[in-house]
């Protein structure tokens, strides 16, 4: 009886949590002037790195502290688009460059993912 009252516990608990992320994930409104960001990352960058930033099988979740501007500055979001990255915090294998992003989608994709992550309490 014990044993089958702490799994419930846990599963429940883990329904909450469940549920508490699917909250984080929801589609945020996004101001106007980043609109253009969200559309240029959704194009170029969501296979990999979720629609929303939150990683996917493919890629990791840029709505993570590692990708704070402290740990990986805009100069670094932009030599991972011109020169790919070597993998290094997670084992999804080496980012491949992205020839067709230019350097005026970069800066509307950084100022996008920069907005989200401030929404998310990231910084």
């Amino acid at each position: 009886m014990k044993k089958a009252l702490v799994y419930y516990i846990f599963l429940i608990g883990g329904l909450f949590v469940g549920l508490s992320h699917a909250a984080e994930t929801k589609a945020p409104t996004v101001p106007f002037q980043f609109a253009v960001g969200k559309t240029k990352f959704q194009e170029q960058c969501s296979l990999c790195h979720g629609k929303w930033g939150d990683g996917s099988k493919h890629g990791p979740p840029l709505m993570h502290a590692f990708y704070k501007p402290s740990h990986h500055s805009d100069a670094a979001f932009y030599r991972a688009a011109r020169k790919g990255v070597k993998a290094h915090h997670w084992e999804f294998g080496d980012m491949p460059p992205i020839p067709s992003v230019t350097t005026r989608d970069m800066e509307q994709i950084i100022q996008f993912v920069r907005w989200l992550q401030k929404e998310r309490g990231i910084f």
